[in-house]
């Protein structure tokens, strides 16, 4: 075999020189045959002769190439590494290195590519949809500054398939009660229902994928889809084609909406910057296939929609135990429950902005949720002072150093200073506070300001105040609201005509005798 460098002098003295092929041997060395061959060849690549050798690769070779078919048909996300498939190759007695490994997974790619270009990138078909048809729903991971901290947020995109409106909202998790919470908001802002809705295999929607269609769907997802009268629908897994015009809508928000959004002092102001920012660009893109923008053609959709039912009332319940510090725990959170249910077992019903406390078929308490994802922050404590008004009756003395009591109002905050003073000042106190359990709060705060700026922070001028609060007779004191329920419809009138009518029908005689059976005087009336 003649070396490359060997075999370019030899070709360049015959083309360049013109020397005869007996003076290049002559030269060279080389035999005259051989300088004839390679001239004859007109190329300077050498072929080599490759020995067929088997590798330790080849007799799972079938094996891999199946694995990587399976794994591209997967999301990115799902989709095992090359060295994990080089681990599971172990594991059936390949002994081969992982670069050998990682090259056939190259060469299969690479040879699958070249297929994809000779036979182009798929064929597809362009989609219709009828007015009110479908609705498709996504969800991304972007960043925002809600509170002035910068958080990793879940968007749920929901999009009508028909007029292309659409709508984003921010969560903090990706769980059920926030899934049904942006369904409900999508619904409202479109103004009704469409007959179906696309989305992805999520797990919040989807307990398992079978074969073709088959789904194994979520029972509550499920009960929402049933609430609200329409069909569900599912992609076949890694084919977001199939809702191309909500994963176009993810890419266009991130450039339109959220890389330019200012901060929020919450995510209630965020949701509804999204809100009006979606609806603003609805009516200012044009549709593109129809006459008119986006939010053009909505208004003629919203006629085929279904109309609005109540919302699906989409919490998540479970199953808690009162601790006798009267707390349950959630999300490493703790919060505060009425004291007469402590040792025992109550319902928790999740929401996405706040949490329901339930037992016996009864509302015990609600409170705002407290979503911290950083695990590195403390757990809080999230209490209601008023929960543990039947404790503090029997233990007065844990007033002045309850962990609940120390976010009481300010004015109560006050009169406790003037209280605590005197003997029995505890017990007094405790009376105070109590009285919320019987009144408004409100107006049990107004009789304690009175009392305050009076100068006469007792119990008994607060009880005097608030008796006069209630019956309107403190002159310029605050006006207190009347209860709903204690509001009357038709208020009574005094009518002295409808008493002097009785008298001219009904003469009354009191008769008066001892019933020993009811051990009292009975007064009995006779009509004559």
């Amino acid at each position: 075999m003649i070396h490359m460098g060997l075999l370019n002098i030899i070709r360049r003295m015959h083309l360049r020189q013109k020397l005869s092929i007996r003076e290049i041997s002559r030269l060279t060395g080389v035999s005259r045959n051989t300088v004839t061959k390679h001239l004859a060849a007109n190329t300077i690549e050498p072929k080599f002769s490759t020995p067929e050798r088997p590798g330790k690769i080849d007799p799972y070779a079938d094996k891999l190439a199946g694995w990587l078919k399976t794994e591209a048909g997967k999301s990115r996300k799902q989709r095992r590494t090359v060295k994990q498939l080089h681990a599971d190759l172990v594991e059936l007695g390949y002994t081969g290195s992982y670069p050998r490994v990682a090259a056939f997974a190259r060469r299969w790619k690479a040879d699958r590519q070249r297929e994809q270009q000779t036979t182009g990138r798929g064929t597809f078909v362009p989609l219709h949809f009828a007015p009110g048809d479908a609705f498709r729903f996504d969800r991304s991971e972007d960043v925002a500054v809600p509170g002035g901290e910068r958080t990793k947020l879940q968007m749920a995109h929901i999009k009508l398939a028909h007029s292309r409106a659409f709508l984003l909202r921010a969560y903090p998790l990706q769980t059920h009660e926030m899934l049904f919470d942006a369904h409900w908001h999508g619904f409202r802002v479109f103004g009704g229902i469409p007959a179906r809705g696309i989305c992805d295999n999520m797990k919040t929607a989807v307990d398992r994928v079978g074969p073709g269609k088959e789904r194994q769907i979520n029972m509550r997802f499920l009960a929402m889809a049933n609430h609200y009268v329409y069909e569900p629908e599912f992609c076949n897994p890694a084919a977001g084609w199939e809702k191309g015009q909500v994963k176009k809508n993810v890419r266009d928000s991130r450039h339109q909406i959220l890389q330019r959004m200012p901060d929020f002092p919450d995510l209630v102001a965020l949701n509804a910057f999204l809100e009006e920012r979606c609806l603003a660009l609805s009516r200012e893109t044009l549709h593109g296939k129809l006459p008119g923008t986006f939010a053009d053609v909505w208004a003629e959709e919203q006629a085929e929609l279904m109309p609005l039912p109540v919302a699906f009332d989409g919490f998540i319940e479970l199953s808690k135990r009162v601790s006798p510090t009267c707390l349950i725990s959630f999300e490493r959170n703790r919060y505060s429950v009425p004291a007469s249910f402590a040792n025992r077992p109550v319902s928790l019903r999740i929401y996405p902005d706040r949490l329901v406390v339930a037992a016996e078929g009864s509302i015990l308490c609600e409170h705002a949720r407290v979503i911290q994802r950083s695990h590195h922050l403390p757990p809080k404590t999230i209490y209601n002072w008023q929960h543990y008004l039947m404790v503090l009756q029997r233990k007065p003395g844990a007033l002045r150093n309850g962990a609940p009591f120390l976010d009481l109002p300010p004015a109560f905050r006050q009169l406790q200073d003037h209280m605590l003073r005197r003997p029995g000042g505890d017990r007094e106190m405790v009376d105070i506070l109590a009285l919320v359990l019987h009144h408004d709060e409100q107006a049990v705060l107004a009789a304690v300001e009175l009392a305050l700026t009076e100068g006469v922070p007792t119990k008994t001028h607060v009880l005097n105040l608030l008796h006069r609060l209630i019956d309107g007779k403190v002159v310029g004191g605050p006006p207190l609201d009347t209860p709903q329920a204690l509001v009357l419809h038709r208020e009574p009138k005094a009518n002295v005509e409808r008493y002097d009518g009785l008298r001219s029908q009904l003469t009354r005689q009191d008769v008066m005798r001892h019933d020993p059976a009811a051990g009292a005087i009975v007064i009995m009336a006779r009509t004559v």
